[in-house]
C-alpha cells in the first residue's frame, strides 16, 4: 500500500517572505493528491516543521500551522519534525510498516531540503518512494532559480532515490482485498 507524505505545506512557507514558485498550483495538486487517496483508501501524512524555542517557526508558532488551502477532512494524521527527513525522531517509519505501508508518495515544501531529503530517506528504509515531479516547490536562491532547483532535484532523484512520476500519470493503487470485493459493473 502507498501512503502520501506532504511536507511542511504551512503558513511560514506559503504565506511567508519568500515568493514559492508555483505555489498556488501546487497546492492544487497536492489537494487533487489527498482526494485521490481518499478514494483509494491510502493513508495520508502531513508533516509540520518545527523549529528551535526562540525561532520564527519554534513551538507554537502560528507560522508551523498548516495552510488553510489545504482541502483536510480529518482523517489525515498530521506530525511535527524537526528534521529536514520526515522520518528522524517521528516514528514515521513505525507508522507505516503497523498500517501495512510499503511505499510513499511525497509532495511539499522545499524541494531541496526537506523534499530531498525524505526522498533519499525512503528509499534508504526500503520504501518504494514516488516524487510528485509538479507537486513540490521552493523559493529562488542567489545561486538558483526556483523552477532550476525543482528541475535538477527531478533529475537527480530519479532512478537511484525514488520514481519521479507527474501528478497527472499518478494513481494510488487501490488495496487488493477491495479490488477483489468489488462488483463489477454491469
Amino acid at each position: 500500500m502507498f501512503a502520501l507524505l506532504v511536507l511542511d505545506v504551512q503558513v511560514g512557507l506559503v504565506h511567508g517572505p519568500e515568493s514559492m514558485w508555483r505555489c498556488t498550483e501546487m497546492l492544487e495538486t497536492i489537494n487533487t493528491l489527498m482526494a485521490q487517496a481518499r478514494r483509494a483508501g491510502a493513508p495520508i501524512f502531513l508533516a509540520r516543521h518545527i523549529g528551535p524555542v526562540g525561532t520564527p517557526i519554534g513551538p507554537g508558532s502560528p507560522l508551523t500551522e498548516l495552510a488553510p488551502e489545504l482541502q483536510l477532512d480529518g482523517s489525515e494524521v498530521v506530525f511535527e519534525k524537526h528534521r529536514p527527513s520526515a522520518f528522524a525522531g517521528t516514528g514515521l517509519l513505525d507508522q507505516f510498516r503497523a498500517g501495512g505501508v510499503s511505499g510513499v508518495v511525497i509532495a511539499g515544501m522545499k524541494t531541496q531540503y526537506c523534499v530531498d531529503t525524505t526522498c533519499r530517506a525512503a528509499r534508504d528504509m526500503g520504501l518504494e518512494a514516488v516524487l510528485i515531479a509538479d507537486g513540490h516547490t521552493c523559493a529562488d536562491t542567489p545561486q538558483l532559480r526556483a523552477e532550476q532547483i525543482v528541475a535538477h532535484h527531478n533529475a537527480t532523484l530519479a532512478g537511484a532515490f525514488c520514481s519521479v512520476v507527474p501528478a497527472h500519470a499518478w494513481s494510488f493503487p487501490v488495496p487488493a482485498q477491495a479490488a477483489r470485493t468489488a462488483v463489477p459493473a454491469r
